[in-house]
């Protein structure tokens, strides 16, 4: 699809996967933010982009289109060393002036005040993009500042300190707040104590493998790298704090190892976890690797990763015909959205920008692009902090991630009824998108009692581990409905995921189901018009192993329509359930129906052969182990 602004012609020699360069992330800035200042309120303070309100209320969603858009701004001065072509530091300390004047009343451009999360929340989170911006920005419009308007910004910003933020990465905010405050000498006590309680809290965060939960439970999503290691990384960074650069920069190294893993060949991020419409900022973790130089990727992997999802969504329609991004993924999409979502909510994009920290010069932008991750060998790779599970196939360019250790459901909120498809279903992809909540649930295991159908929410890793071209993750849930009693006593679903090349060997037992009970195990939800490919066979537990087709009607964020396969049996008491997956690209997908032989059950023990090495899988629930041997 056309870009309604100019760009930079390809250069294929010095990037020969995507044809971006430096200048083509500095043009994007510049049309991106050209786009949004037509929209600007005359004194600057406000943008009130176009769309539907998000709950915080429409003056906030202008403090939003102010805050987001100054980070992409401060990334593209900052970068260029001050030089600014475009005047965009003159319309932010415009704004800035006007927003701060009376912050509170209702007119035309007075900013909103900072409060608690319950009550009026939104504010704190753009707080932060304002004080990173202004920290990014100090010599060329803080120090240029009158005093006066100095004294109204700290006064405003300082609310975020002395409210109480939502109970997971929103801590960074005051962190990132009392940071800039700190830089240009207006640091206190009160500053110290919020930095002080946002790094006890990351600590007591950190689960392994260079991810953070989000919060006390297990929310393991894009926030881990486009907030849980870019504010405390950049912070470091800009404050040049050598000792912290290297806690927290040895952490975001780690969680590169796999995040560099969940990018598809044609750029895609995973479509998994909440506010996807941020995009392209799914790469700013990796970019900051390579502005730090805390990162296990070459200059050239890096910039492929990053210009790769810019390019991927710039293509695909992410753009409005005004040049704005939309609210979804590609086009508008409503399932991807949450309450909190507003016009302006998808310029958290803006953190991609990190990336034109590095100077022209600088080997992120002169080396040549290399291949990523995927487009270098087939790998599966178990994350077992997170509870993670991730198969890329070079062929199709595909990743997959199996979910055994992500629910977003927070302490407070014991087993919940309420179906999360960001975070609820078994498998998320590069190449499809979780169905809605109304329709049929892809990725899915569901117990029916007495015709009422389970969700999967609260999530209980039972461990993960991978060898040479193999892996696998296990989990159990405890089945909750949504209809009549909320969870049947006793009743468990334990879930072992193999994955092998791009097969996945998915196997479920079911302890404690009423006689005359039923399961169902859907796969991938893709769309007829779709080269994608799903299929699903059932080897052992199921009505038939052939699935049927599932019509999805409100589609996918790929599709405007979409069909499921599903399996579907019969339970009680403890029951042993085994399908083989599949998700692929082209007329090769492989024929499940002959990928495996010898399936074996015997109790809580599976084993089978695979007819494409003569390899030998084999899954025990008590304990959960899997063990995977070639002849």
């Amino acid at each position: 699809m056309s870009i309604p602004f100019d760009l930079p012609a390809d250069d294929h020699t010095l990037s020969p996967r995507t044809g971006y360069t430096r200048a083509h992330w500095e043009a994007v800035a510049d049309g991106l933010l050209t786009a949004a200042w037509r929209r600007a309120t005359p004194g600057g303070a406000l943008l009130h982009l176009p769309g539907r309100p998000s709950r915080s209320g429409v003056r906030s969603d202008g403090l939003e289109g102010y805050a987001r858009t100054f980070l992409a701004a401060a990334f593209r001065v900052a970068g260029a060393h001050g030089d600014d072509p475009h005047h965009l530091l003159e319309r932010y300390a415009d704004g800035l002036a006007a927003g701060t004047r009376t912050p509170g009343r209702d007119d035309t451009e007075s900013w909103p005040e900072i409060h608690d999360v319950d009550v009026q929340g939104q504010p704190m989170v753009e707080s932060a993009s304002v004080a990173l911006g202004l920290r990014l920005t100090a010599p060329w419009l803080w120090e240029k500042l009158d005093p006066a308007v100095q004294d109204r910004a700290e006064a405003w910003l300082r609310g975020a300190l002395r409210h109480t933020p939502a109970p997971n990465n929103w801590y960074l905010f005051p962190y990132t707040v009392a940071g800039f405050l700190d830089s240009v000498g207006r640091g206190d006590a009160e500053t110290a104590a919020a930095r002080e309680r946002a790094r006890d809290l990351l600590e007591s965060w950190y689960r392994g493998d260079g991810w953070y939960a989000d919060g006390d439970g297990r929310a393991f999503d894009h926030y881990n790298g486009w907030a849980l290691h870019l504010y405390p990384v950049l912070d470091a960074h800009l404050a040049g704090d050598t000792d912290a650069l290297a806690h927290h920069g040895g952490r975001l190294r780690a969680h590169l190892d796999g995040l560099s893993l969940m990018f598809g060949a044609d750029g895609a991020p995973l479509h998994f976890g909440r506010s996807l419409t941020y995009r392209f900022a799914a790469s700013a973790a990796v970019s900051l690797g390579a502005v730090t130089g805390h990162t296990p990727l070459t200059p050239g992997a890096s910039r492929r990763i990053a210009s790769g999802a810019l390019r991927h969504f710039l293509d695909r329609g992410a753009l409005t015909s005004e040049g704005l991004l939309s609210l979804g993924w590609y086009g508008p999409h409503e399932a991807s959205l949450q309450e909190y979502s507003g016009p302006a909510s998808p310029y958290w994009a803006s953190k991609a920008f990190v990336a034109l920290l590095a100077p022209a010069d600088h080997a992120l932008w002169t080396d040549t692009e290399e291949p990523a991750p995927v487009e270098e060998a087939d790998r599966v790779l178990s994350l077992p902090g997170p509870g993670l599970l991730l198969q890329a196939t070079r062929a199709d360019g595909t990743v997959r991630l199996h979910n055994h250790g992500s629910d977003h459901v927070r302490p407070h909120e014991g087993e919940s009824a309420a179906d999360d498809p960001h975070y609820g279903r078994l498998a998320y992809s590069t190449r499809t998108g979780p169905t809605a909540r109304a329709n049929a649930a892809d990725n899915h295991l569901s117990v029916e009692v007495n015709g009422r159908a389970s969700v999967r929410r609260r999530i209980h890793p039972l461990g993960a581990g991978h060898g040479d071209g193999w892996g696998w993750a296990a989990s159990w849930h405890r089945p909750v409905f949504v209809a009549g009693p909320p969870m049947v006593p006793g009743l468990r679903a334990e879930s072992v995921t193999v994955a092998l090349g791009s097969l996945e060997l998915r196997v479920h037992r079911v302890v404690g189901a009423p006689p005359g009970s039923r399961v169902t195990l859907t796969g991938w939800a893709t769309g007829p018009e779709e080269p994608t490919v799903s299929a699903l066979h059932g080897l052992y537990g199921w009505d038939d192993p052939a699935p049927e087709p599932v019509p999805a009607p409100q589609g996918t964020a790929w599709t405007p329509w979409a069909r499921v396969p599903r399996l579907t049996g019969g339970c009680g008491g403890t029951t042993v359930h085994v399908a083989l997956a599949c998700l692929t690209t082209g007329p090769d997908a492989p024929p499940l129906e002959r990928a495996v032989t010898d399936v074996r059950v015997d109790g809580g023990t599976v084993e089978l052969t695979w007819t494409r090495d003569g390899s030998r899988t084999r899954v025990s629930f008590e304990p959960p182990e899997v063990r995977h041997t070639r002849p």
